[in-house]
C-alpha cells in the first residue's frame, strides 16, 4: 500500500463514517431520552434511498399506504385518550396533528411523485415523508410502552424491526436501487482525486450535526430533550410532556436517518434489507459513546468508518467481522470500569 492508495481508503473511510455518525447521533438521542435501542432506524435508511429512488422513476412511494395506514391508528388512539381522560375540547388539535399532517404529507406524496420534479424537490418530499414515520411509529407501538423496562422496549424494537423489514420488501420489491449523484465532478490534491460527491456527504453530515449542537444548546425544545434525557421524573415534574418528547425525538431520529438514506444512495446499490447492515454500524459508534455522548459516538462512527474501508483492502472477506469486533473491548472496557446498580422495578 502507497501514500495515494492511503489517501483513497482514508477519503472512503471519512464519507462513509460521516454517514454512521449521524445514525450513531440519532441512536443515542433516541435511547438517552426515551430509552429505546431503536433497532428500526436503518429500515428509515433504507426506505429514504428506496422511496427517492421510486420518485426518480415516477413512482408513487408505497409508504403512502403506511402513513394513511399509521395516521388512521394514532388518531384513533388519540381519540380513545381523549375521551377516556375527559379531554374531549383537545380532540380537534389531536386529530390535526395525528390525522390531518400525514393524510397531508401522503396526498402531497401522491400527487407529486409521478410528475418529474427537480432532485432538490424530491429529496425534501422524502425527508418529510420518512421523518412524518417517525413519530406514528412512536405513538402506535412505544408510547403505550413508555413506562415499560428496556427489556420490553427492546423485544418491541426487535418485532417493529421484521414488520418493517416485511413492509419493505411489500412497497420496494427486492430489487436494489440507487439515486443519482448530487455531483459527479472530482478534483485533484496531489495524486489523489476528490470527489465532489464525498465532500457534500461531509459537509451535509457535519452541518446537521451542527445544527443539532445548536437546537439542543440554544432552543427551548431541545433543552426540553436535554432534562428529559438527564432525569424523565423531574422534567415531567417541570412540565415537560414526556409523550411530547418522545414524538419530539423520534421525528429527529427519523430525519437524521432519512438523510442518512439520501446521503448514502449514490454511493452503494441500497436493498430494502439493507438498512440493518448500516445501522449496525452506527450502533457500533454510539456503544464507543457509551449510548450517552455525542461527541464520542460521532468520533467512534468515524473510526468505524474508516477502519471498515482500510479492512475492505486489507481483507475484503472480513470487513463486516473486523468492524463489529470493535464492540467487544469497547464493552469489555466499560463492564470493567463502570459502576453497576440494580435496575429498577
Amino acid at each position: 500500500m502507497d501514500l495515494t492508495i492511503a489517501a483513497l481508503l482514508t477519503q472512503d473511510g471519512i464519507t462513509n463514517g460521516a454517514i454512521y455518525a449521524l445514525l450513531a447521533l440519532a441512536l443515542v438521542l433516541v435511547f438517552t431520552v426515551t430509552r429505546i435501542i431503536w433497532i428500526p432506524s436503518g429500515e428509515f435508511v433504507a426506505w429514504g434511498t428506496l422511496t427517492l429512488a421510486g420518485m426518480q422513476l415516477g413512482r408513487v412511494p408505497g409508504i403512502v399506504g403506511l402513513l394513511v395506514g399509521m395516521a388512521v391508528v394514532a388518531g384513533a388512539m388519540e381519540a380513545w385518550r381523549c375521551l377516556r381522560a375527559g379531554e374531549a375540547r383537545r380532540l380537534p388539535q389531536a386529530l390535526a396533528l395525528w390525522c390531518g399532517v400525514p393524510l397531508l404529507v401522503a396526498a402531497l406524496l401522491w400527487w407529486l411523485a409521478p410528475m418529474n420534479l427537480p432532485l432538490p424537490v424530491q429529496v425534501v418530499l422524502t425527508l418529510v415523508a420518512v421523518t412524518t414515520l417517525g413519530p406514528l411509529l412512536y405513538r402506535v407501538a412505544y408510547q403505550p410502552l413508555a413506562e415499560a423496562s428496556v427489556l420490553v422496549l427492546l423485544i418491541v424494537s426487535v418485532a417493529l424491526h421484521f414488520a418493517m423489514l416485511g413492509f419493505g420488501l411489500w412497497f420496494f420489491g427486492a430489487e436494489g436501487s440507487r439515486t443519482p449523484a448530487f455531483s459527479t465532478a472530482s478534483f485533484a490534491v496531489g495524486a489523489v482525486s476528490v470527489s465532489v460527491q464525498s465532500l457534500f456527504v461531509v459537509g451535509t453530515s457535519v452541518a446537521l450535526i451542527g445544527a443539532l449542537a445548536l437546537f439542543f444548546g440554544r432552543t427551548l425544545y431541545g433543552k426540553a430533550l436535554r432534562a428529559t434525557a438527564v432525569n424523565r421524573a423531574g422534567a415531567r415534574l417541570c412540565g415537560i410532556s414526556p409523550e411530547f418528547a418522545g414524538a419530539l425525538t423520534f421525528s429527529l431520529g427519523a430525519l437524521l436517518c432519512a438523510f442518512c438514506g439520501v446521503l448514502i444512495g449514490p454511493i452503494t446499490t441500497v436493498y430494502y434489507d439493507s438498512g440493518f447492515l448500516i445501522s449496525l454500524k452506527g450502533f457500533v459508534g454510539a456503544i464507543i459513546g457509551g449510548l450517552s455522548s455525542y461527541p464520542l459516538a460521532a468520533a467512534g462512527a468515524l473510526l468505524v468508518g474508516i477502519i471498515e474501508s482500510f479492512s475492505s483492502f486489507w481483507a475484503s472477506a472480513f470487513k463486516e467481522v473486523i468492524v463489529f469486533t470493535l464492540i467487544i473491548p469497547v464493552l469489555l472496557w466499560r463492564s470493567l470500569t463502570t459502576h453497576h446498580h440494580e435496575d429498577e422495578e
